[in-house]
């Protein structure tokens, strides 16, 4: 019962949506603060990201189609996000992790309406990443560390039509993998209250390349609480028999970082 003119217009409708598959970032740097090397110190990072995307990208083992999405067009069908970062910190050595859950939705008629009037498409991912740091430098106007971890990813994507011949037909579409990352994360103190940022890392397992840089500035509020602005973008080059996502993703970034 199933049209292949009918799957390719809902992938067509599923690439920006399944691309948010690499919408992760790792944990925001954290301010400047002083160290103290018997005390563990913790900071929690929750951030936004006004991506665009761009690539090639399929669903369902169908040909794979450009995408070329602002952020603006992806902001109508997402429907809710969940971005934050965490840090331990113990004199040299760190423990990092980064959740990102994304869900979107959207709809629209099938071409000339024949076996279905309308494809409607749901798509969730999450996204985790931990790992460990050590500070090759530690001064106090600056700080750049190694880092060394794991990222796993899920995506799901629903598609069901409504209408004619089609009607309460649906097809789901997942994939879970994991991928090694290293790279390093610094800060550098301009003044008390305003610092650089940034990180870069790069990596591969079940993606074939997983790629993340991003670059900002920062200023302290107060021992307890600074804000990070910057720009970051993200590359991922992940297939296997019926999904592909070879996307690139990068915009404005914008995080509170809260210590304690």
């Amino acid at each position: 019962m199933r049209s292949t003119v009918l799957l390719l217009s809902a992938a067509i409708l599923a690439v920006p949506v399944m691309s948010h598959a690499a919408d992760i970032a790792p944990v925001l740097a954290p301010q400047p603060q002083p160290a103290d090397p018997d005390k563990w110190t913790f900071s929690l990072s929750p951030y936004f990201w006004a991506a665009g995307i761009t690539g090639d990208a399929g669903v369902f083992g169908l040909p794979e189609v450009h995408v070329d999405e602002s952020f603006g067009d992806i902001l109508s069908d997402l429907d809710f996000a969940f971005m934050a970062a965490g840090d331990a910190r113990y004199d040299r050595f760190s423990i990092v992790t980064d959740i990102t859950y994304v869900r979107v939705t959207t709809d629209s008629a099938t071409p000339r309406g024949l076996l279905a009037n309308e494809v409607d498409l749901k798509q969730e991912t999450f996204a985790a990443m931990i790992g460990a740091g050590y500070a090759v430098i530690d001064e106090p106007q600056g700080r750049l560390d190694v880092i060394g971890g794991v990222k796993i990813w899920y995506t799901e994507t629903t598609i069901s039509f409504a209408g004619g011949p089609l009607d309460g037909v649906s097809g789901k579409d997942d994939a879970t993998w994991v991928d090694a990352m290293a790279g390093l994360r610094g800060m550098y103190s301009i003044t008390p209250s305003v610092y650089l940022t940034g990180w870069g890392l790069i990596g591969a397992g079940g993606a074939d390349l997983d790629w993340d840089v991003m670059g900002g500035i920062g200023y302290k509020w107060n021992d307890a609480i600074s804000a990070v602005a910057g720009y970051r973008a993200l590359g991922v080059n992940y297939s296997d028999d019926t999904l592909t996502n070879d996307i690139v993703e990068h915009g404005p970034i914008l995080g509170v970082v809260f210590h304690f």
